[in-house]
C-alpha cells in the first residue's frame, strides 16, 4: 500500500477490492476476513486510538472519510470498523486502564485485532433503552466468572476482545463493562446472524459459560445509579461514523443507477434513460440528500474535534436525519431502475437491504423524536 496516501485515500483504493468480493460475501453470508487483513497492512485498524497509546489520534473527521469509503464498497467491513474506532476513540477517556489500552492499541497495530462492546441481551434488549444487563460477573479469588448470552456482536467471527455489559452478583450489584478476551473456555460463539442487510457483519451471538476473566480487566463498574444519561461525546461520534456509513452505500446506489441510466436505451425510446427528465430530476434528489448528507457530517465532525458541544439530542436527531436521507436516496435510485434494481444480478437490491439497516442503529427515530420533544415542551 502507498504510505504517501492519507488514510481517506488508502480507504478508497481498499474500497475497489472490497467491492468485488461483497456480492460473494453478501450471498453467503460469509464473513470478509480479507479485508481486515488489508486495513490492518494499510495501518488503519489503529487509526482511532490515541496517540499516547500508539495510535494515529485521527480526528473524527478523517474516521468519517474512512468508513464512508469502506462503506461505499463494503458496508458490513465499515461496521466492523466503526466499532473498533468507537472502542478506540473511547480509550481517551478516563474509564479505560491505561494497561488494557495500551496492550489492545499495540496489538492492533501488529495484527488482526478487534474489539466490539457486547451489550444486547434476549431478555434486554437495547440497553439504551433501559434495564439491566442479565449477563453476570461472578468474583473469585483466580478471577471474574461471567455468564450470559448476547445478541448482535457484530465482527464476531474476527473479535479478539469483547468488552462485556454486565451486572457483579454482589448483594449490591454494580454494572458495568469487562473486557474478556475471545476464545476462552466456556466462550461459544453461535452462528445465529441471517439478517436481510448487512448480512456479512457476522453479528452473532455469544454465548459466555462460567468463563475466567483477570480481576484487572475491568473496565468500568459503578452502582447503576451512578451511571447517568446517554454519553454525548458517545452519541455525536456514531452520528458521524453510523451517518458516513450509509452514506456510502447511498453513494454506491447511485453510482450504479447513474451508469444504468446512460446505459439502458429503450427501443422505443431511441436514447438512454439519462435524457429523460424525470431521471434528471430524481437523481438531482439524490444529489440533494448526499450532499445534505456530506455538509452534516462534515460540520459535526469539525464541531467534535474542535470541542464545540453538542448534545446527545442534537447528535440523536442528526443520526435520524443522516440515515434517513441515505435511505430516501436508494429508494429513489431504485424507483429508476424498476425490476432491473431488484434483481440479483445487480448490486441495488443489495445497497437497499444494507442502508435499511441504518434505522435500527441506536438511537432509533422514535427514541430520538421523543428525546428531542421531551426537552422542548418539559425541560
Amino acid at each position: 500500500m502507498n504510505a504517501s496516501l492519507n488514510p481517506g485515500q488508502l480507504a478508497r483504493t481498499l474500497a475497489v477490492e472490497f467491492a468485488a468480493r461483497a456480492e460473494t460475501h453478501d450471498r453467503d453470508a460469509s464473513f470478509p476476513f480479507d479485508n481486515f487483513a488489508e486495513l490492518q497492512q494499510a495501518g488503519l485498524l489503529a487509526l482511532a486510538a490515541p496517540r499516547d497509546l500508539g495510535g494515529q489520534g485521527a480526528t473524527l473527521a478523517q474516521l468519517s472519510e474512512v468508513i464512508g469509503a469502506v462503506g461505499y464498497g463494503c458496508p458490513a467491513t465499515a461496521l466492523v470498523l466503526v466499532m473498533q474506532y468507537i472502542q478506540h476513540r473511547s480509550m481517551g477517556g478516563r474509564t479505560w486502564p491505561q494497561h488494557l489500552a495500551e496492550r489492545l492499541v499495540r496489538e492492533s497495530v501488529a495484527s488482526v485485532s478487534l474489539v466490539n462492546a457486547l451489550r444486547v441481551e434476549p431478555d434486554l434488549g437495547s440497553p439504551a433503552r433501559g434495564g439491566l444487563p442479565s449477563t453476570t460477573a461472578r468474583w473469585t479469588p483466580d478471577g471474574w466468572r461471567v455468564s450470559g448470552h448476547k445478541l448482535y456482536s457484530t465482527g464476531a467471527p474476527i473479535l479478539r476482545w469483547y468488552a462485556v455489559w454486565l451486572r457483579t452478583d454482589e448483594a449490591t450489584p454494580r454494572v458495568g463493562t469487562l473486557l474478556v478476551p475471545a476464545g476462552l473456555p466456556g466462550t461459544r460463539i453461535v452462528d445465529t446472524w441471517d439478517h436481510l442487510g448487512l448480512r456479512a457483519s457476522g453479528s452473532h451471538d455469544v454465548v459466555f459459560d462460567d468463563v475466567l476473566v483477570e480481576l484487572d480487566n475491568t473496565i468500568d463498574l459503578r452502582l447503576p445509579e451512578n451511571w447517568g444519561g446517554v454519553d454525548a461525546g458517545l452519541q455525536a461520534d456514531m452520528a458521524v461514523l453510523l451517518g458516513a456509513l450509509y452514506t456510502g452505500v447511498a453513494r454506491a446506489a447511485r453510482d450504479w443507477t447513474v451508469d444504468f441510466l446512460r446505459q439502458r436505451t429503450p427501443a422505443n425510446l431511441g436514447a438512454a434513460l439519462a435524457t429523460l427528465p424525470r431521471s434528471q430530476e430524481t437523481v438531482g434528489g439524490i444529489q440533494a440528500l448526499l450532499l445534505a448528507n456530506e455538509r452534516l457530517i462534515a460540520g459535526l465532525a469539525r464541531d467534535v474535534d474542535t470541542g464545540v458541544p453538542v448534545s446527545a439530542t442534537d447528535s440523536g436527531l442528526l443520526k435520524s436525519l443522516l440515515t434517513n436521507n441515505a435511505v430516501q436516496a436508494v429508494e429513489a435510485a431504485l424507483s429508476l431502475a424498476g425490476n432491473h434494481g431488484l434483481s440479483r444480478h445487480h448490486p441495488l437490491q443489495r445497497h437497499l437491504r444494507d442502508v435499511l439497516c441504518g434505522r435500527i442503529h441506536t438511537p432509533q427515530d422514535d427514541s430520538a423524536r421523543i428525546a428531542a420533544g421531551r426537552h422542548i415542551l418539559i425541560s
